[in-house]
């Protein structure tokens, strides 16, 4: 533990972790911002994750005007009533300035290397994206951030990148909250939003009621990548997050802002795509346009959903798999032609191979189980056929339930 002096002058307590892994003992600052627990030993962890991956990471005691050195573990009833008092009385603008105050003790310390970057979760996450709009950390990273949506006016002064990871079932942020963060933020330039729809806030709170492995490995891959990609790194590093974010933005045109022409704006002129199970797609900006502003952006079932699993990233390649869901409520020429809408609902695993060519998409190549789809939609009967319907989707989100009875 070490002392921070605040902007008053006063002194106030946070966890220290160096930096143990390949660096030299010398790295970039990170401002780790707690839950409403307080410095407990779950946010030491996390600091000591990431100095093990080369960070400086200072971890301030946000409720030291309040109740110093307070660490909640248990989370029975009575510490959860304490932690909601400690978070009642927090006093915002000056939690944030203690969260600026721990940014420049951080980039005088000898083991900085002087960028500085923010990570906050919950309470924390909140202050995370307020840090970004108020003070200047290098980049700034917001997990199920508690009340966002009431300060979003405050985006139009963010000056760095920022990301916000968001549970699509968080208790503490309703849809209709994420649906006010989404039209505020979808758009801003510096602003990268995330979202794990079938997750529940805390999702990346290693032991907590709602924690999710692959979600959380999902997401704390994405951050580190964002932060190397702002920070500087190795060459190839750096390529590989650009060949991420191309995707990232192809996706964004495709489901986010629909937008035929910027998602060919992604692709070089020769592109092709093709849906391997059915050969759907186009070669070429003109059958593109076509397939894209006829045939797939609009025939998009307004409840499709998608959840990540992985994503694999080489020299000119990304590998994207995750879980495709989606009510058949309209004609979906793409993936089902020729059908009428059934009603019925899909879930199904689906793999992306997207290779690149000049700092443009060159072609994906995408793959779904056809059969486990006609399954659900109760065109094939999977009790006469080797074939899995929903099963195959919800095995790939939980590899812990049962495989196949193959005995006699």
């Amino acid at each position: 533990m070490i002392t921070i002096r605040s902007a008053e002058g006063e002194e106030f307590a946070a966890y220290l972790a160096l930096p143990s892994g390949p660096s030299s003992g010398r790295g970039p600052g990170l401002v780790l911002l707690q839950e409403i627990f307080g410095v407990n030993r779950d946010m030491r962890a996390i600091a000591d994750w990431y100095a093990a991956r080369g960070f400086v990471v200072a971890c301030p005691d946000l409720f030291w005007r309040q109740e110093p050195g307070v660490q909640l573990t248990d989370r029975s009833d009575d510490e959860w009533q304490r932690a909601r008092q400690l978070y009642q009385g927090l006093d915002e603008a000056k939690a944030v300035a203690d969260a600026a105050a721990t940014m420049d003790f951080l980039r005088q310390h000898s083991a900085c290397t002087g960028k500085v970057v923010a990570v906050g979760f919950c309470l924390g996450g909140k202050l995370a994206y307020l840090l970004a709009a108020r003070s200047d950390p290098d980049c700034s990273v917001a997990y199920y951030g508690v009340g966002i949506e009431s300060a979003l006016a405050e985006a139009t002064r963010i000056g760095c990148p920022t990301m916000l990871h968001m549970a699509g079932r968080d208790q503490f942020c309703p849809p209709a909250a994420q649906a006010r963060i989404h039209q505020a933020l979808d758009m801003h330039s510096l602003i990268t939003l995330h979202e794990y729809p079938e997750q529940d806030h805390a999702f990346a709170r290693v032991g907590g009621a709602h924690f999710h492995a692959p979600s959380s490995e999902l997401a704390n891959l994405r951050t580190l990548e964002f932060f190397v990609s702002h920070l500087g790194g190795p060459a190839h590093t750096n390529a590989s997050q650009r060949l991420s974010d191309l995707w990232d933005e192809h996706v964004k045109c495709e489901f986010a802002t629909r937008n035929t022409e910027d998602t060919l704006a992604t692709m070089v002129e020769d592109a092709y795509v093709n849906h391997v199970p059915v050969l759907t797609g186009g070669i070429g900006h003109d059958q593109l346009r076509e397939f894209y502003s006829q045939r797939f952006i609009p025939q998009m079932p307004p409840d499709t959903g998608m959840t990540p699993v992985s994503r694999t990233i080489g020299v000119d390649r990304v590998v994207d798999e995750m879980v495709f869901e989606f009510t058949h409520s309209i004609k979906m020429d793409w993936m089902l032609p020729g059908l009428a809408p059934t009603g019925r609902h899909v879930k199904v695993p689906l793999v992306v191979i997207v290779h690149f060519r000049d700092g443009k998409l060159a072609h994906e190549h995408i793959y779904w189980d056809q059969a486990s789809v006609l399954a659900q939609l109760g065109l094939i009967d999977p009790d006469k056929l080797p074939i899995a319907g929903v099963e195959s989707a919800e095995k790939v989100l939980d590899p812990s339930l049962p495989a196949k009875n193959l005995g006699a």
